[in-house]
């Protein structure tokens, strides 16, 4: 240490004042040269040390790439996907989904990748009468990454693209696990912990992540790197950590912290809580300030950086985590000067989602009634407590809190903390990671109880933080200091606990959910879907390549990726066009004239219309989140309220008129193609009025 060999303490305290992390390392050799230690540990204890590490490290990376097999395995029994045309593949990404693939064929098809990304960022061909950057817009930074390290690696002669692209999402996930797997284990101190989390996490998985479904998504791409990061935060932030430690949980927290934002057009608003999680630390734990304020940094440069590699995207700019950490005066200013809309959407969204205002407008109600923005349902609840993860959660998160609380209480009345804290002392709410984690997690719960989509966030770090709670002898020694235990050593008891409790965890899991593990591997299930499939055949046999397709924003972006034939809209709720252009589009399920319809429709320079029958004739558990529903409230069709005023439309609804072939709706539309599903009108350019 530095302290042994410079000279005594009296000598260091004459010297210029060093920075932060120098004070510490130089306490610490004070403290350790007045105690008689041996210069070396035994060789035992060191091999003891390695093998732990090694032990841990080992059944961390297991871990995750065990976890991403699974993954691949499942995906591929759930859709045999092996076994199917190129077309069928492709159907199964859905919604937004399509829209991300299909950019990614796009830059393979590209002559070169400076040429694929110019016609990105140019983009004309996507949506009718708009061209638009679609890397800024939609993120396709995964996707540039993907077809560059397909190309460059030469993986044409091995793996087909869409393995390729689907591989890499599987294996971040496997990352991911890994992340949650050391974080549990740098705050427990015992790698159990790790496997306990993976384990909850595995079996939780319908409320962890969303990768079964879509596997494109933004947040599968950018949740992996947001895990890397905590786990560098929660390192970075302990306090016997060494200079080099320190250091490298700085360099990993920074490029993970920078690629975690360009990967996710939401990924500052997550950085704005942790922020705040981070802002309370400051002011509950003062030794941790000048850490703190280096994470800051971070976001900035972070933040900076990703508005200029982003084109200059003004969201970042006006965000709140930037106003939060920069300044509130100079934040303002920017908003003068850059306008954006986008945190003006997502306040008037929270208005009306916590009953703060009220609206008839079609897309506003439609977002909400998304299942992903509704509040948790109790099948969320009763699922977290058959797997044990819930209770074991709560029983965590109250002793943790309550420990932060005395902490809290004891510098109000004046009382010092101590600077070394041993098992025996039973303070785990001194240490600075176990505040910032208590902070986060309450934060990120609250969100989830009101949004369910919130839950793919919140629920990985409860199954970590559950886990290390069980399996961290410092938390049960807390316990028992307030239960005053003396009839078995606390320590001891302490000790047993943290290794039976999560044994038996473990062993009750494997008992009851390994076998629904193996059997769903098992299983060989079937996405089958004709009616989809001869729809994109019939367009790409019989449309003109110059077609524009109109329909469902959901149905346009299979169309892209399927076909490659221009749309109307796309399934995006980041851009006003966009959204008034899905509003408009949606007018086809609505009491609207033939007439109406077809204006809406031409100023799109649309030439073929598709109507679904499963949104047409929707029967939805919730009366008035029905897209026919939303549209009648925002056409003044339904009562909403008491007070309403009912305007009477004397056209029925055109998704089933138009189906019966008569005046005036065949001036218009001529139907030219039909199926279960789905049918197919020709917007004619020449009206013919018949009588």
């Amino acid at each position: 240490m530095m302290a042994e060999e410079e000279g005594p303490p009296v000598e260091l305290r004459q010297r210029k004042k060093p920075k932060s992390s120098e004070n510490k390392e130089s306490a610490k050799g004070e403290k350790i040269s007045d105690i008689p230690i041996p210069e070396r540990a035994p060789k035992h204890v060191l091999f003891q040390r390695f093998a732990k590490i090694f032990i841990g490290c080992l059944a961390a990376v297991t871990s995750g790439m065990m976890y991403a097999l699974y993954l691949s395995a499942y995906h591929e029994r759930k859709f045999w996907f092996s076994n199917r045309q190129e077309l069928e593949r492709e159907i199964t990404f859905q919604g937004d989904s399509a829209i991300y693939y299909s950019y990614y064929k796009d830059m393979l098809k590209a002559p070169s990748f400076e040429r694929g990304v110019y016609e990105l960022t140019h983009n004309n061909k996507t949506v009718s009468l708009k061209t638009i950057n679609a890397v800024q817009q939609m993120s396709l930074y995964p996707e540039l990454i993907a077809s560059v390290l397909y190309q460059a690696t030469g993986s044409k002669e091995i793996i087909e693209p869409v393995y390729f692209y689907i591989g890499i999402v599987f294996g971040l996930q496997g990352i991911y696990v890994t992340a949650l797997f050391v974080t549990s284990w740098l705050m427990s101190g015992t790698w159990l912990a790790g496997m306990l989390t993976v384990a909850w996490f595995i079996i939780n998985r319908v409320d962890t992540t969303r990768i079964e479904y879509s596997i494109p998504l933004r947040e599968n791409w950018a949740l992996p790197y947001f895990a890397c990061q905590i786990a560098a935060l929660t390192g970075y932030l302990k306090s016997n950590l060494n200079t080099y430690g320190e250091r490298f949980c700085y360099l990993l927290m920074s490029a993970s912290t920078y690629t975690f934002m360009m990967m996710w057009e939401y990924s500052h608003y997550l950085l704005f809580l942790q922020a705040i999680s981070l802002f309370l630390l400051d002011i509950f734990s003062v030794e941790q300030s000048d850490k703190v304020y280096e994470v800051y940094k971070i976001y900035i440069f972070s933040l900076f950086l990703g508005y200029l590699l982003q084109f200059e995207n003004p969201a970042l700019l006006v965000s709140p985590l930037l106003s939060l950490v920069a300044a509130l005066m100079l934040a303002k200013c920017l908003q003068m000067f850059v306008p954006h809309k986008e945190n003006g959407h997502m306040l008037k969204f929270l208005e009306v989602k916590f009953g703060l205002n009220m609206t008839k407008n079609f897309t506003m109600n439609w977002l909400l009634c998304q299942e992903s923005l509704q509040a948790p349902s109790q099948d969320f609840f009763l699922r977290l407590t058959q797997s044990s993860l819930l209770p074991f959660y709560i029983l965590v998160l109250i002793i943790c809190f309550l420990s932060m609380l005395q902490v809290i209480f004891r510098r109000i009345n004046g009382k010092s903390l101590k600077e070394t804290i041993t098992l025996e002392d039973g303070r785990i709410g001194e240490r600075p990671e176990i505040i910032y984690h208590v902070i986060h997690t309450i934060l990120l719960g609250s969100l989830a109880m009101v949004i369910e989509g919130l839950k793919y966030i919140w629920i990985p770090y409860v199954c970590m933080l559950a886990a290390f709670g069980v399996c961290s002898p410092e938390l049960w020694m807390t316990l028992f200091k307030w239960l005053r235990l003396r009839t078995v050593h606390p320590i001891l008891l302490a000790l047993i606990l943290s290794m039976a409790v999560p044994t038996i965890i473990g062993l009750s899991l494997w008992k009851e959910f390994f076998p629904r593990l193996m059997t769903e591997l098992m299983e060989l299930q079937e996405f089958y879907d004709p009616d989809t499939v001869e729809l994109m055949t019939w367009i790409k046999r019989q449309a003109p390549v110059a077609a524009v397709f109109a329909g469902s924003p959901q149905l346009m972006g299979a169309i892209k990726l399927c076909t490659g034939w221009m749309v109307t809209s796309l399934p995006l709720y980041n851009d006003d066009d966009l959204l008034k252009r899905n509003e408009n589009i949606y007018q086809i399920y609505s009491k609207r004239s033939a007439e109406d319809i077809y204006k809406i429709l031409t100023s799109y320079k649309a030439n073929y219309l598709i109507v679904e029958d499963a949104i047409c004739n929707e029967v939805g558990p919730i009366r008035g989140c029905r897209v026919k529903d939303l549209l009648d409230i925002a056409n003044g069709h339904m009562v909403c309220e008491e007070g309403d005023k009912l305007t009477y439309s004397k056209y029925g609804r055109f998704c089933h008129e138009v189906k019966i072939n008569y005046s005036p709706y065949v001036n218009y539309f001529t139907r030219v193609y039909w199926n279960r599903s789905y049918f197919v009108y020709k917007i004619n350019t020449v009206i013919s009025f018949q009588s």
